[in-house]
């Protein structure tokens, strides 16, 4: 099995059912009141795309032909794009797991306890150790890439947001305020995400910023805080999950002692590792893994190798991740098993922040979009405190919550959410700035929201004069979203 190849996931339903939409107009909010549409996965799905077990390592799923847009209703066009973005894919974060699989590898092969696939792998771990380690956690140019790409979709799809306008003979540059995280990662993807933007749209002026203070509205968890979600309920239905994980085949294929494995291996820790590590390869650059495919071939026969893609079977890989799943449901999501909301809470920052740059850019329409650049951290719980179908499924039995709720669909690598503003043609404000278009009336302003761009729906309530879903009035999502908050 080889989780290496890029794929492209299925189109997301764009309509919300007629209980949801009841429910909605009632009034009623809170996860147990919203009718999203279910990120649904089958077994079947599962193992025809096995490259969707790696997880938060997904390669960005590419919009292709099939996707479809819906009409704004008629006389609205865009006008401003608040966005969050994930970093791109990624080097693996630990330059100490990389390491420690070539070190437990090495020591075994001076036992003489490795099968000759053990072999292949010493050599695929080295190479890494060696190349990939120093890089731990940098952004690969494939992650680059993503945002490059999603960039100048961007523009594609809404091209008169990144074109100056003339404002009483002068000429008005569209503005663009990006933030990233600390993390390089972010930062880099940031600029990758400018660069693409500006091959296509050379007027945008941005500004493009990253600092600690930027932190409260990028990217808040925090790693050490964990015990909320450890509830017995909780892990009762995890420990099945990452109980039916098996590592016995595994070690067999690699090692030829089975009391050395015994006597001086973690095999699930090895096993977990690993399985991360080769998830990861997804996302990886042609030279590192063209240097591991021409160490595994034999020079006499020509005849490769790559020990990285036979390591676990489909069956294998599809039990390991449905024990991922469960995890970060636990950590961020919107599982009912953890009975509270600091998970998702984490994301409130973030959220007050999408407000009121909105606000801001309604008061002054040069300003067409605010980019954020952060993590799986920051926009895991914000998928889920905004109840975006795509992530406010409510499971229970976690054996069945790969049916309804998917990590690799949330977050994978250049998850991206964009929010997009639309106004009236001819609507305006009382208020207007020197210079500027005249501001526009917050109840004249409709908004979508795109995942992985996408439509998707929320249960935004909505008493009169409604737009169809996926449209919804920006005062119904503001007065929605402020009252989550108040919470």
């Amino acid at each position: 099995m080889s989780l290496f190849f890029r794929s492209k996931s299925p189109d997301l339903s764009r309509s919300i059912s007629a209980l949801g939409t009841a429910l909605a107009t009632a009034g009623l909010t809170l996860f147990a009141m919203a009718a999203p549409l279910k990120a649904q996965t089958s077994m079947e799905e599962l193992r025809a795309h096995p490259e969707y077990t790696a997880s938060n390592y997904l390669v960005y799923p590419e919009p292709d032909k099939n996707v479809k847009y819906t009409k704004a209703p008629k006389g609205y066009k865009p006008f401003y794009i608040s966005h969050y973005g994930r970093h791109g894919s990624r080097y693996h974060h630990s330059a100490d797991e990389y390491n420690y699989l070539f070190e437990t590898l090495q020591k075994a092969d001076a036992a003489k306890a490795l099968t000759l696939d053990g072999k292949r792998l010493l050599i695929a771990t080295q190479l890494l150790s060696q190349k990939a380690a120093p890089r731990a956690g940098d952004l690969t140019q494939v992650g680059a890439a993503q945002h490059q790409g999603i960039a100048k979709r961007m523009v594609k799809n809404f091209p008169e947001l990144f074109k100056s306008k003339k404002v009483k003979g002068k000429k008005i540059q569209p503005h663009v305020d990006a933030y990233a995280s600390t993390s390089g990662r972010c930062i880099v993807s940031m600029s990758a995400f400018a660069a693409g933007m500006g091959s296509v749209a050379p007027d945008v002026d941005f500004s493009l910023e990253s600092g600690k203070d930027l932190m409260s509205f990028i990217c808040t968890y925090n790693w050490g805080d964990m015990d909320y979600t450890r509830p017995a309920a909780y892990m009762q239905e995890s420990d099945k999950l990452w109980g039916a994980i098996d590592p016995k085949p595994l070690m067999k294929k690699l090692f030829s002692d089975s009391t050395y494995v015994v006597a001086n291996i973690d095999a699930h820790n090895f096993y977990n590792k690993l399985f991360e590590i080769v998830s990861s390869m997804q996302g990886m650059d042609a030279p590192l893994k063209d240097v591991i495919h021409a160490n595994l071939c034999d020079v006499k026969t020509g005849s490769c190798n790559d020990i990285l893609d036979s390591l676990f079977t489909v069956e294998e890989s599809i039990t390991r991740w449905k024990a991922q799943n469960s995890w970060w449901y636990s950590l961020l999501g919107t599982s009912p098993l953890q009975n509270t909301t600091k998970g998702i809470d984490y994301a409130r920052g973030t959220l007050e922040h999408i407000i009121g740059e909105a606000n801001r850019a309604i008061a002054n329409n040069a300003t067409v979009a605010t980019l954020r650049f952060g993590h799986d951290a920051g926009l895991l719980p914000l998928a889920g405190l905004m109840q975006l179908s795509i992530a406010n499924a409510r499971v229970s039995d976690l054996s069945k919550l790969h049916e309804e709720w998917n990590d690799f669909r949330v977050i994978p690598m250049a998850a991206n959410l964009q929010i997009i503003f639309y106004k009236k043609q001819g609507a305006t404000g009382t208020t207007k700035k020197a210079g500027s278009p005249a501001a526009t009336k917050s109840n004249d302003i409709l908004v979508k929201f795109l995942y992985n761009e996408r439509e998707i729906t929320a249960p935004i309530p909505c008493e009169e004069n409604c737009p169809a879903a996926p449209y919804y009035k920006w005062d119904d999502v503001k007065n929605f979203y402020k009252g989550i908050l108040a919470q």
